[in-house]
């Protein structure tokens, strides 16, 4: 299978995100569009393919290689600039439903080794996504 395109490699990291904890919630789906339809770095990604795309990444993490396999992928498909964009959407995913899981906890720490983000970098993304969906209730 052809490596991903930066695009693509993004969308994985959401999906590898949201399916972490073995349950996609409508939430994390509605997040996933959400992102790809508004952050800049998805304005010349065609929508049409978001539901391909990911389907294609589900069925990469069923095969040999599994979630290390794909994110090996990415970590080849992702240029340098944009590793702090992906763990930022990979992040926003999992704190939507602002509950984090184990699961979820445990994705995110093989994303940041894999994009190789130093713990500042981490945390102001973090910090960030948290003050962003936080609600007056």
């Amino acid at each position: 299978m052809p490596s991903p395109t930066p695009h693509e490699a993004l969308i994985y990291l959401m999906v590898i995100t949201s399916a972490s904890d073995r349950d996609m919630t409508d939430v994390e789906l509605a997040r996933i569009g959400d992102v790809t339809r508004s952050w800049p770095v998805f304005e010349d990604f065609n929508q049409d393919r978001l539901v391909s795309v990911a389907q294609t990444c589900q069925k990469l993490l069923h095969e040999k290689g599994g979630l290390e396999g794909v994110l090996a992928q990415i970590g080849e498909a992702l240029p340098e600039r944009l590793r702090d964009t992906a763990y930022a959407a990979a992040f926003e995913v999992a704190a939507i439903d602002l509950e984090m899981r184990m699961e979820e906890v445990r994705v995110l720490q093989l994303i940041r080794r894999e994009l190789d983000l130093d713990t500042l970098t981490v945390a102001a993304i973090a910090r960030a996504a948290k003050a962003r969906l936080r609600t007056l209730t």
